[in-house]
């Protein structure tokens, strides 16, 4: 009886992966986070995620929350608040979800205070400065990042900070950074193109 309750169990997380699969497929928006529950997302690094209020945040440590699936062509919108004192971002197309930083994926950046402020929040590191700057501490914000192909959009708070081709990822895993300060992210959201 217990082998096959452990294969039906087995069989149903089969069919939910698939079912998301068929989802995905169908360009329809798939929730990633709701702020209930970080399964399903890799802990890669130290950083004390946790669950409190609706969102999930992270106060110390250091690193990244990587989604399940890889993802090529795809909208992810995603609702964050961050101290003064934040370094954060999400990182999109990462081929090695384990190996992550802005010379291996794209990075998104949330960093007010960012030393050379050249790549600041708004900015995609390495890639293209932000056409507005806009300070995201202390209030919710809500990125929309869309990839498809080469070309790459930003916008933060409905204002278009970058607008850009390139080509050197061309898919991957995408992540929830923690670098510093106190990061909160709720209602995130992808709808594969």
């Amino acid at each position: 009886m217990k082998r096959i309750m452990i294969g039906m169990a087995v069989l149903v997380a089969i069919g939910i992966a698939g079912y998301q699969r068929i989802e995905a497929q169908a360009g329809r928006e798939v929730v990633l986070f709701d702020g209930k529950s970080i399964d399903g997302w890799r802990k890669v690094g130290d950083a004390n995620w946790h669950i409190t209020n609706g969102y999930v945040e992270a106060t110390m440590g250091g690193g990244h929350l990587v989604s399940a699936m890889p993802y090529t062509n795809f909208q992810i919108t995603a609702e964050f608040w961050t101290d003064a004192e934040a370094n954060s971002g999400l990182f999109i197309r990462c081929a090695n979800p384990t190996d992550i930083g802005a010379d291996k994926c794209y990075e998104v950046n949330i960093f007010d205070k960012r030393p050379d402020p050249k790549y600041r929040t708004g900015a995609i590191v390495n890639v293209a400065e932000p056409k507005v700057h806009i300070d995201a501490a202390g209030k919710w914000n809500t990125y929309d990042i869309t990839a498809q192909g080469s070309h790459l959009v930003i916008k933060l708070n409905g204002m278009t900070t970058v607008d850009v081709m390139d080509s050197k990822f061309p898919s991957g895993h995408f992540t929830l950074q923690y670098g510093a300060g106190i990061v909160r992210f709720r209602k995130v959201t992808i709808r594969p193109l």
